[in-house]
């Protein structure tokens, strides 16, 4: 089946095939991802330099509130400062300061930790990174995340929702979606839980749900087909935020739209392991995928790819059909381990939500994805091991 076909394929398949059909396609469509070329500019891209972040000792705050509502659906445009913060290089402080993390327990309380950056070499790792385009300010239109014919995939059956990649997708209690990123933590969109002043109202009592199929909920087999699977959910032990989505208004802290979820206890799923967003030139095929649980397909976990668009130090820009409730998905591509020696699908970035340009006098929308850059890998690594020098990244 020819690439370009699979928008109009996946739209009709929606409506009009059977449950048996529709999984049918989704094993075609994985069987064409591992068929499809996978390109790209040089056989082995150079390993990345990541940095080391020293935490000092967390510092209490005042108890959340909880004041905030979820935005599910979120977006940006780009202005001024957005190019301003294109050509400046960063300063340490500054970054050190957005690099600080806040720490919500689930009794409430909160503390900051700051950080100290070790070394030269990683404001050159965060600096040498595709260069964003001359961006200028535009005024707000309406927004919109489907792009032409909707390529989105419902993933269903037992053999498609428990297996690896669509196993690591997880749903938030606040109405977004998480990836499995370690055997204990979910990595998310930061929006999902905090909007930037105080925590969401769901934050309070926030819970993961993973997937239960039909039959493994005890379901008769007759029943199977056309029952949507269950939700188990897990509380969350702590939550941790970077300042710079807290700190900074909407347009700079989307560069830092991502939190992370310690879970109460382990799970026994598969995960995804976390990786540097190499260019895409260096990504198998150029392409990304992230599965979802959109809001306009209720009890479905949504599958799609596409190429990317563009690129900055921070944000990845695509065209990735999404609605809101994707937000927080785990965006992965297939990324050469040089210890392993060969692709391994990891990921790359958090889906954020969508955002207006105006590049060369031409208003244009992309749905955007934070990227995982050498200090942030750094930092959520440090979030999920505890220790610095568990963070050493090929």
């Amino acid at each position: 089946m020819c690439l370009w076909l699979f928008p109009v394929v996946a739209e009709t398949s929606i409506t009009t095939m059977t449950p048996h059909e529709s999984s049918l396609l989704t094993y075609l469509l994985m069987l064409l991802q591992l068929l499809l070329p996978l390109t790209v500019s040089s056989p082995h891209p150079p390993p990345v330099h990541v940095p080391t972040l020293v935490p000092h000792t967390p510092m209490p705050l005042l108890r959340s509130r909880f004041s905030a509502h979820t935005q599910l659906d979120f977006g940006t445009h780009c202005n001024s400062s957005c190019l301003r913060r294109g050509e400046q290089e960063a300063q340490r402080e500054q970054l050190e300061e957005k690099l600080a993390f806040e720490t919500l327990y689930a009794d409430g309380s909160r503390t900051l930790t700051t950080v100290d950056v070790e070394g030269e070499e990683e404001f050159e790792a965060h600096t040498d990174q595709p260069s964003r385009r001359r961006l200028k300010p535009r005024r707000r239109r309406v927004r919109r995340q489907i792009y032409g014919a909707d390529g989105r995939f419902n993933i269903q059956g037992d053999n498609f929702l428990l297996d690896y990649p669509f196993s690591t997708a997880v749903r938030i209690s606040t109405g977004c979606t998480g990836v499995l990123v370690s055997q204990q933590h979910v990595l998310t969109a930061a929006h999902c839980v905090h909007d930037g002043k105080d925590y969401v109202k769901g934050a309070r009592k926030l819970r993961v749900g993973f997937l239960i199929p039909p039959s493994i909920n005890g379901t008769g087999d007759s029943l199977t087909s056309s029952k949507k699977p269950l939700i188990r959910w897990v509380r969350v032990r702590r939550t941790r935020v970077p300042k710079g989505w807290i700190q900074g208004p909407q347009e700079v802290s989307m560069d830092f739209d991502y939190a992370l979820l310690e879970l109460r206890w382990p799970h026994r799923r598969p995960f995804m392991r976390l990786s540097v967003a190499p260019s895409s030139d260096d990504l198998a095929g150029k392409r990304i995928h992230f599965s979802g649980f959109d809001s306009d397909r209720s009890g479905e976990l949504v599958y799609r790819f596409c190429p990317v668009e563009e690129e900055s130090s921070d944000l990845i820009y695509q065209h990735c059909d999404a609605r809101p409730g994707a937000s927080g998905s785990g965006v992965y591509g297939r990324v050469w381990d040089n210890s392993l020696e060969r692709w391994e699908r990891k990921v790359i970035g958090i889906f954020s939500g969508h955002q207006w340009l105006e590049i060369d006098g031409e208003n244009r929308n992309y749905n955007v994805a934070v990227r995982i850059t050498p200090l942030k890998f750094a930092q959520i690594c440090y979030w999920v091991h505890g220790n610095r020098l568990d963070c050493v990244h090929d």
